[in-house]
């Protein structure tokens, strides 16, 4: 089973940047799709974006293309969502997770890890 722990978030200000990473744990990481979701204060968790096992597909959401990458090193057992060109409206808990089925929909995601805050001030 793989487990998840995500890093790097904090407070930044509108249009600055962010790194977020995620480290799993176990050997079959590289089995895995990989993604990234995010729940506003009083909203419902959202996807954000997804890469292939392989990283050669990537996926977004409308409202982050353009600005945010997400990438993986199997080699490191790692996923990246590098953010730019921040807006408060990408305030949010970023939560990592691991799926063997890509989709937008949070109930085909299997593992989860524990969130990690990002903070954009105006």
């Amino acid at each position: 089973q793989v487990q998840l722990v995500e890093s790097g978030g904090g407070l930044v200000q509108a249009g600055g940047s962010l790194r977020l990473s995620c480290t799993a744990s176990g050997r079959t990481f590289s089995n895995y799709a990989m993604g990234w979701f995010r729940q506003a204060p009083g909203k419902e968790r959202e996807f954000v974006a997804a890469i292939s096992w392989s990283g050669g597909n990537t996926y977004y959401a409308d409202s982050v293309k353009g600005r945010f990458t997400i990438s993986r090193d199997n080699a490191k057992n790692a996923v990246y969502l590098q953010m730019n060109s921040l807006s408060p409206e990408d305030t949010a808990v970023y939560y990592c997770a691991a799926t063997s089925t890509i989709s937008y929909s949070e109930m085909y995601w299997r593992i989860w890890g524990q969130g990690t805050q990002v903070t954009v001030s105006s």
